[in-house]
């Protein structure tokens, strides 16, 4: 019971002053200061005074965009879904001692008392109540214009659907908060996967109503409209509704005045590279990304994670993405590999690579494996060559459906590796228990989906029951 009121209490807290604090964030913290520049005094930091004009909502809305970039599932750090997915699937070797936490991921022995498994859940819901905090308001205020407002809302419901995704791939049936009200969220049960992908898609289709074509810089750093037809093509393609995944991936590459899949391996990771949809920007001017401190090492053996071997060999001769995002370090005796796509992990005198969430790459991948399970497989063809030229591979063999699609798979992993893509698209495609197990020991069937954090189960029996082998 003292738990229970305890976390009632914290909500109670955060209803009323979650508004203030996105914004303080944006202020203390500086993370965000190449948006929007802005002087407010804190002790008048209230919740109509943000909502009063656009830059100070703004401000409140970017900072939101700079704590996914932190901290939970989708930060470059060793701790983002990107590093610790990887290892937990294929794509990675953990090199570090088995008592560091990064062991549990790599050997598949994950227990609901992990701190990544517990973070991942708080962090990301945290976000997510955020965005309801920032949306409820948007739709109050009486001084933002239409106009104004529509950007704002359309951004939000979008960032809640992708999180939502996030989580329910990785927890299976999860809560879907769609408010701050602390006494729903703190009894709140658990909603099934299939009724989770409604809600997502319900919140992304009122997304696309409200966001417009143009991006709100040249930067690419807040989504448009692009961005959220990106993620329902994602959406819909893990939920085999194919002909609306490649109808949406077809959305966002149409738009040739704003898109091109560029073939320069040089400049492809690039922050003005227009193969991005969206990218999260540095927390400082002159920084590059996480994700090359995270994959980068400059001698042997690994501190942390290497390229699995079975990865590195999946390349076929030639291929460019071998040569330019895989990186040889050896000590003489023994040899590594690291992902090099983000290849700055110093400071530079202007940032260089930003944090790239969509590009236009894995949109051909999704058509193409959209349109061979729809029978069109001509058009998958197509896409599917224009990325295996683009590596500088020939046209593919594949003529039949299944080989079609087995193409694309392959494809996928090879384009995509350290994206936070290859756990999902074995998981989607029912080939985890297929392929894990042959390189992965430790791998059990009941490892498809993580386990639901302890303090949560302890906080809110509705959770209840654990996931199967948790």
């Amino acid at each position: 019971m003292k738990s229970k009121i305890k976390l009632q209490k914290s909500f109670r807290s955060k209803a009323n002053t979650v508004k203030v604090l996105l914004l303080s964030l944006f202020f203390l913290n500086g993370a965000c200061a190449d948006f929007v520049e802005v002087e407010v005094p804190t002790n008048q930091l209230s919740a109509p005074l943000i909502f009063e004009n656009n830059t100070t909502a703004t401000a409140a809305l970017v900072a939101i965009y700079a704590k996914i970039r932190d901290n939970g599932m989708l930060t470059g750090n060793p701790t983002g879904m990107q590093a610790k997915l990887g290892e937990y699937a294929d794509e990675l070797t953990f090199y570090g001692t088995g008592a560091q936490i990064e062991a549990s991921f790599y050997n598949n022995i994950l227990l609901p008392n992990n701190q990544v498994v517990q973070t991942w859940w708080n962090s990301t819901y945290n976000q997510i109540y955020a965005t309801n905090a920032l949306l409820e308001g948007v739709e109050k205020s009486k001084a933002l214009t239409a106009v104004e407002k529509n950007q704002l809302e359309g951004e939000v419901l979008f960032i809640r659907a992708f999180l939502h995704f996030n989580l329910t791939n990785t927890y299976g049936a999860i809560p879907y908060i769609t408010s701050t009200n602390y006494r729903t969220n703190t009894v709140i049960g658990k909603t099934p996967t299939k009724e989770i992908y409604e809600k997502i898609e319900d919140d992304l289709i009122l997304s696309e109503a409200l966001l417009r074509d143009e991006y709100t810089s040249t930067e690419r750093t807040r989504p448009n409209k692009a961005t959220m037809q990106a993620l329902l093509a994602r959406v819909y393609l893990y939920g085999g509704k194919w002909a609306m995944a490649a109808n949406s991936a077809s959305a966002v590459l149409n738009k040739e005045s704003l898109y091109q899949d560029e073939s320069d391996f040089n400049t492809l990771f690039l922050k003005e590279n227009k193969s991005h949809i969206w990218q999260l920007k540095p927390a400082n001017q002159g920084g590059n990304t996480l994700e090359a401190s995270t994959f980068v090492f400059l001698q042997g053996p690994p501190p942390g994670v290497a390229l699995s071997t079975d990865l590195v060999n999946s390349f076929e001769a030639g291929d460019k993405r071998r040569t330019n995002w895989v990186k040889e370090v050896t000590n003489g005796t023994d040899t590594w590999y690291h992902a090099f796509k983000y290849k700055l992990y110093d400071t530079t005198a202007g940032s260089v690579q930003y944090s790239i969430v969509f590009r236009t790459a894995e949109l051909y991948l999704i058509r193409a494996e959209a349109r061979a399970r729809q029978g069109e497989l001509i058009s998958a063809i197509e896409d599917l060559n224009k990325i295996r030229n683009k590596a500088g591979l020939i046209n593919t063999t594949a003529t039949t459906q299944e080989q079609i699609v087995t193409a694309v798979l392959k494809e996928r992993r090879n384009e995509l590796f350290t994206e936070g893509h290859r756990f999902f698209d074995l998981k989607r495609t029912h080939l985890l228990n297929e392929i894990l197990p042959f390189t992965k020991p430790g791998w059990d069937n009941n490892d498809q989906v993580l386990p639901l954090p302890e303090t949560e189960l302890l906080l809110n029996p509705n959770l209840k029951p654990q996931n199967t082998g948790y």
